[in-house]
């Protein structure tokens, strides 16, 4: 049975301290692989600014950086901060925040956005929330990309519904370049408009 409302904080939290690598970023080949499109589907060699919420421990924020003159890499998981932080310590261009979002926002605007596993934790009224800040925080002509798992979940949302939910809040704010069918995900690219 679906949740009704955003998962908080403590699940996440629980979930980490239970063990750091939940879902076996580290060791899948089916993380590893879904890393790998993720990066090749950005459509610019360089980013100024990234914004990474849901960053966990840390393995793809790693990667990102080396596209980015700036990420900032967030988690709602103290345990997971901890982790990426360690991680990312060689990176100066990688900074951490403890962040629920939407419900906390960052300062600031970036000209990507990554969502990744990370949307279909919210309930609709978060979804709405997120796509009031992203119309304020992706200037014309950023990215946006959403890398979200396409399986049956307890969470308030499946992937393709939260995407789905969020491209319509978002209107004509957003071109749809890619819409990407993965076997257990979906990956879609939007630049603002």
């Amino acid at each position: 049975m679906r949740r009704d409302k955003s998962i908080p904080p403590d699940w996440f939290e629980k979930l980490y301290r239970d063990d750091p690598d939940p879902w076996q970023f580290e060791t899948s080949d089916y993380e590893a692989a879904k890393y790998d499109a993720t990066l090749a589907a950005l459509p610019r060699d360089r980013y100024a600014r990234a914004f990474e919420p849901g960053c966990a421990n840390g393995i793809f924020t790693a990667r990102l950086a080396e596209r980015c003159d700036a990420v900032l890499a967030a988690d709602v998981s103290g345990t997971a901060l901890a982790a990426a932080r360690s991680r990312c310590a060689g990176l100066p261009q990688v900074r951490f925040e403890t962040l629920q979002l939407p419900a906390q926002t960052p300062e600031g605007r970036f000209d990507l956005v990554l969502l990744s596993e990370i949307i279909y934790y919210w309930d609709r009224d978060d979804l709405a929330r997120a796509a009031a800040w992203l119309r304020d925080a992706v200037p014309s002509g950023g990215d946006v990309l959403l890398v979200h798992w396409t399986g049956d979940t307890d969470y308030p949302l499946g992937g393709d519904e939260a995407v789905e939910g969020l491209a319509g809040l978002m209107g004509d704010a957003v071109e749809r370049l890619r819409a990407d069918r993965h076997d257990r995900y979906r990956l879609d690219l939007w630049r603002m408009r």
